[in-house]
């Protein structure tokens, strides 16, 4: 999967939108993050440079046991470490796997909003 691809696929979860945050930020290696949301909050973030991992949002339970079972998958780099894990593209997890991680990241998201605003996402997400 490439940035491309994986940016479509983000974009292609209802009521996903995306963000550079950091465009202004004095650390150079930071301005290349992308992130994708929902109603203005973050479920993922990738750097469009290089590439080579993303952090998502993911619950808790079942993130510990991706981190044991899966070598690529780590706590979320610079993230709470309890509800984000960080996923390395460098291993060997195929492309299908790294789409139901992302939209278990967005379905994780959705289940925190409100209930008025999670009725337009919940149908589509599941």
């Amino acid at each position: 999967m490439n940035i491309e691809e994986f940016r479509d696929y983000c974009l292609s979860l209802p009521g996903t939108t995306e963000k550079m945050p950091f465009t202004e930020a004095h650390r150079a290696e930071v301005r290349g993050i992308l992130v994708f949301c929902v109603a203005d909050r973050w479920y993922c973030l990738v750097d469009v440079d290089e590439f080579n991992n993303f952090t998502i949002k993911y619950p808790p339970e079942e993130a510990l046991q991706l981190r044991k079972t899966y070598e690529e998958v780590r706590p979320g780099w610079h993230m709470n470490k309890r509800h984000w894990i960080t996923v390395s593209l460098e291993g060997t997890l195929d492309d299908d796997f790294i789409r139901q991680l992302l939209h278990r990241a967005h379905a994780t998201l959705v289940a925190t909003l409100p209930k008025r605003e999670r009725a337009k996402y919940e149908q589509s997400a599941e």
